[in-house]
């Protein structure tokens, strides 16, 4: 049993959740939700047990879980590669209860690489080299830990309609405000707009800055020509990160 408070908060307010967003319902185009908080609840906790201990002055909110990674492995961004050789974590994982035949639950088996994952992390170990270094004043959490499928094609949560995404918004924006509780950062950088806004409006009126790098995932163009430089240069101009 842990006995540090941050992570005592967080295991919580992450049991919390997962439990709240289990029982929400989506209709069609929807055909497959995945609550990885669930399946893979014990690599997330591993996480949070070993990364987040005390007060952090960086908090990177992602928007919710890709198909290869943290639905694979549990962990944000979790592409499987990173989680395993630099986070150190791995083990099995369990089943959705209803699996989509076309984004199969493999876990630490997953051959496919998130590539958002792979980006974020990458650039992290490039810079911090251990992830005790980096963790010593960073977290990394994602908004909503649902991930939404039509069959084959990966939904994000903008894109339900409001009567599903008001109690799921709900849920998250209160996980958010427990988890900036918890860590006191001083600064909540959304990876991506959309996490940034939500942070935005969830957090406003306290004492922290908010702001945002470049989403790292292939679909977005500008990603694609040297996101790690664009996302250091973002970070350097904040002053959250030193030339």
């Amino acid at each position: 049993m842990t006995t540090d408070p941050s992570i005592r908060a967080l295991i919580a307010a992450a049991r919390a959740l997962s439990r709240e967003v289990d029982g929400m319902r989506f209709a069609p185009p929807v055909s497959h939700v995945y609550n990885p908080l669930a399946y893979a609840w014990t690599i997330h906790e591993n996480y949070l047990r070993r990364y987040g201990a005390g007060r952090k002055r960086v908090l990177f909110i992602g928007m919710n879980p890709g198909p290869f990674g943290m639905t694979q492995t549990g962990v944000p961004f979790g592409e499987v590669a990173a989680v395993r050789d630099w986070l150190g974590l791995a083990g099995p994982v369990g089943k959705p209860a209803v699996e989509n035949p076309k984004r199969p639950i493999e876990g630490f088996a997953c051959p496919r690489s998130e590539v958002s994952g792979r980006r974020l992390w990458g650039l992290f170990r490039e810079r911090f080299g251990t992830p005790e270094a980096f963790f010593a004043s960073h977290f990394v959490a994602n908004y909503c830990p649902l991930a939404f499928f039509d069959h084959g094609r990966n939904l994000t949560p903008d894109k339900l309609p409001p009567a599903e995404s008001r109690p799921l918004l709900a849920a998250c924006d209160e996980h958010l405000r427990r988890v900036v509780e918890a860590l006191e950062p001083d600064w909540v950088i959304g990876v991506g707009a959309w996490a940034e806004n939500r942070a935005a409006e969830v957090l406003a009126g306290r004492a922290l800055r908010i702001a945002r790098i470049l989403h790292p995932s292939p679909a977005n163009p500008a990603a694609n020509r040297g996101w790690a430089e664009a996302a250091t240069r973002q970070l350097e101009a904040l002053d959250i990160w030193t030339p």
